[in-house]
């Protein structure tokens, strides 16, 4: 009895103390990477210009002010590019960084995945689907991402959707599929929901989804 109240008083802290530490993991991470930045920036500045090494110094030391200019750094050039100056600056940096060889192939790349997910509009990652996954009959969840184009669209003989298959508990990594849209069964469920699900490996389920097939091909933006 002492035993198994033991046990259910350790599972319940931990029911407590898991979300907490995972959410203040997460946040520590970003915060980092914010700093991270901060600080690249910084020591370059170090380097090429002489005589602010002391108040170099002084601002690595000053905690927290690193996230909090390279957020006010976003914010600032979010409400520059939102104006007709702003616009052309932008387009002028764009034809530079398409003129550098190696960079034009990533830059681009990057650019057009970040206007893909971040624009309201578009169809990236925008439903979630069941799909059959990695063989006929073990199943999985996906999210759609768009229709095949280009050079392998032309190789495709059948009505196409392409698919992102995240890991568990890690969604971040995952495969790029691409599968008949008959095969693919789109979930009632928001993607939260099913990030969700996937994150929880299962144990959290947002209710009974009801299952219908996909009616329309989204179109690539």
């Amino acid at each position: 009895m002492k035993q198994r109240s033991f046990k259910q008083y350790f599972i319940t802290g931990l029911l407590v103390w898991l979300p907490m530490g995972i959410t203040v993991w997460v946040l520590m991470w970003l915060v980092g990477m914010l700093d991270a930045i901060f600080l690249a920036v910084l020591h370059a500045a170090d380097t090429l210009i002489p005589g602010i090494h002391a108040s170099a110094e002084y601002l690595r030391s000053v905690p927290g002010l690193g996230v909090a200019i390279v957020a006010l750094v976003i914010f600032a050039t979010g409400v520059f590019v939102a104006n007709m100056f702003g616009q052309w600056w932008l387009r002028k940096w764009h034809g530079l960084m398409n003129r550098i060889p190696v960079v034009r192939s990533i830059y681009t790349s990057v650019k057009q995945v970040a206007d893909t997910l971040f624009s309201g509009s578009g169809h990236a990652f925008s439903k979630a689907l069941l799909v059959q996954y990695p063989r006929q009959g073990s199943w999985t969840i996906a999210f759609l991402t768009g229709t095949p184009g280009g050079e392998v669209a032309k190789h495709l003989v059948q009505p196409m959707v392409s698919v992102y298959v995240p890991t568990t508990p890690n969604p971040t990594s995952g495969f790029f599929l691409m599968m008949p849209k008959a095969d693919v069964v789109e979930l009632d469920m928001s993607v939260d929901d099913a990030l969700k699900y996937i994150i929880s490996m299962g144990v959290v389920v947002p209710g009974t989804p009801t299952l219908k097939p996909v009616t329309a091909q989204p179109q690539l933006g």
